[in-house]
C-alpha cells in the first residue's frame, strides 16, 4: 500500500473490502449444494482467497488505527506544547472557512 494513502481512503477501502467479503461469503453459502468439479474447485479457491483477504483487512485496520492514534497523540502534544500556535492555526482556518462560505 502507498504511504501517501490518506486515512479516509484507507477507511473507505476497508469498508469496501468488508462488503466484498460479505458478498463472497453469501455466494459461497448459496452454492453449497451445487455439484460439479469446477464449482468445487472455485469454492475452494474462493475460500482460500477469502481467508487471506480477511487477514489482510484486519492488518489494514490495525495500521489505520495505529496511524490515527499516532496523529491524535502528535496533535495533542502540539496543542499542549504550543497552545498559542494551535489557537492561531484554528483562527486562520476558521477565518478561511468563513470567507469561503461567505462567498456563496
Amino acid at each position: 500500500m502507498s504511504e501517501q494513502m490518506t486515512a479516509a481512503n484507507k477507511d473507505k477501502l476497508v469498508s469496501d473490502l468488508k462488503v466484498v467479503i460479505a458478498d463472497t461469503e453469501e455466494l459461497l453459502r448459496a452454492t453449497t449444494g451445487v455439484a460439479g468439479e469446477k464449482v468445487g474447485e472455485l469454492r475452494e479457491r474462493l475460500s482460500v482467497r477469502l481467508r487471506d483477504a480477511k487477514e489482510r483487512i484486519i492488518d489494514l485496520e490495525h495500521v489505520v488505527i495505529d496511524k490515527t492514534k499516532a496523529a491524535a497523540r502528535a496533535t495533542d502534544d502540539f496543542v499542549h506544547d504550543e497552545p498559542w500556535k494551535a489557537v492561531g492555526v484554528a483562527a486562520i482556518v476558521g477565518l478561511a472557512l468563513g470567507v469561503l462560505i461567505g462567498r456563496r
